[in-house]
């Protein structure tokens, strides 16, 4: 690993264990060169994955992306950081799990809408919005209809 300091390639790692939420290793780590210290964060990755985009453009799949749109559609909701971090670990973890190398933008969008549509609904319309390109807030009034319809829908069952 490269020290951020020196730009060393010789660093040695001190401590390790699991990171809080499970899904990555914390390693502590110091530079022989410079005496600094510092931590990096190593997750496994079962398999490199492809977004096949709407226009039919191959893109790297990129978790940050996902963290960040997922971030926005939760800004300013009573969501604690450490959740998205475990929402977006296993969202990563499932679609890695499907076997499947390319994977199409519209099946991540519609995994997110599930899981935000458990965790806030305000943060799933935010997201659904972008996701679904609304044009008109006729296309809000029919989302929250669907909303409205499901939570009625889920009241009635036993």
């Amino acid at each position: 690993m490269k020290c951020p300091f020196c730009g060393s390639l010789d660093t040695q790692v001190k401590d390790s264990r699991p990171s809080e939420d499970g899904t990555a290793v914390r390693r502590r780590r110091v530079c022989p060169d410079c005496g600094a210290r510092f931590t990096t964060f190593e997750r496994v990755q079962l398999r490199e994955l492809t977004v096949l985009k709407r226009s039919g453009r191959r893109v790297p799949f990129d978790r940050e992306k996902l963290r960040r749109s997922i971030a926005i559609a939760l800004r300013k909701r009573p969501v604690e950081e450490e959740r998205i971090d475990r929402l977006v670990s296993d969202i990563v973890r499932q679609l890695e799990s499907q076997g499947e190398n390319e994977i199409e933008s519209e099946a991540i969008g519609q995994l997110v809408m599930q899981r935000l549509r458990d965790i806030d609904t305000v943060a799933y319309v935010r997201f659904a919005s972008v996701y679904r390109n609304f044009r008109d807030p006729k296309d809000f009034e029919d989302l929250l209809g669907e909303i409205a319809h499901a939570a009625a829908a889920g009241a009635d069952r036993p």
